[in-house]
């Protein structure tokens, strides 16, 4: 099995080499690279191509959570943790909803880092403890007014969230409906549109938050 490449974001220096050091002690995972400030993060993720990103909030040139929103749109195969120590529902929302997969609190134990890797990784997402239950939910009620799936999208909107969910293309969403790849899009846009969510990956996390996608892992 190939590692885990990971890369790591953040503007203190004394902070990655930590990170690093505890990383390099831990089975399949390996660091590929390491930036100091957002949008030299952007330039290294697009050559290295790591498979997770280990993102600090409070970084200068460009923030964090608009770091997270660019990785998201233009690397949606690259997962992106947010290590932080700030734990305040309006932040970790916001990380959320511009397609972070995680979020973890800077005195985190190693085996919790470990973890959260490995936990995205699967496509699940992870919180730290921490951050309580009731934000994602206010996370959730945010995106869809307190309303249900049922209530804010049309039938065809969920049946094609789900198979976006379920990682299906386009053009293979469009034979399984018998519609045209034109329509998908359409769909799809106003799904977007209409959950806030920006990016492939974000339907396909938000799927899997509202149990509208089963995971696969036992409950």
């Amino acid at each position: 099995m190939n590692a885990i490449r990971v890369f790591l974001a953040d503007d203190h220096a004394l902070v990655r080499a930590g990170i690093k050091a505890l990383l390099e002690r831990m089975h399949g995972i390996e660091v590929v690279g390491e930036a100091g400030d957002g949008r030299e993060a952007i330039l290294l993720i697009a050559k290295l191509q790591p498979d997770v990103v280990l993102l600090d909030i409070n970084m200068p040139g460009m923030n964090g959570l608009e770091t997270v929103a660019r990785i998201s749109k233009e690397h949606s195969d690259v997962m992106v943790i947010v290590v932080s120590v700030a734990s305040n529902e309006e932040i970790v929302a916001q990380a959320l909803r511009f397609g972070a997969s995680g979020y973890l609190l800077k005195g985190a134990s190693p085996a919790e880092l470990e973890f959260a890797i490995r936990a995205v990784i699967k496509g699940e997402m992870y919180l730290t403890p921490q951050v309580s239950k009731s934000i994602v939910r206010s996370y959730l009620d945010r995106v869809t007014g307190g309303q249900s799936l049922f209530e804010i999208l049309t039938p065809r909107q969920r049946e094609i969230l789900q198979l976006i969910g379920e990682g299906q293309s386009t053009k293979t969403i469009a034979q399984l409906l018998h519609v045209s790849v034109k329509t998908v899009d359409r769909h799809r846009t106003e799904l977007m549109e209409r959950l806030d969510i920006h990016s492939m990956a974000g339907l396909i996390r938000f799927a899997l938050k509202t149990k509208l996608v089963d995971s696969g892992e036992p409950q």
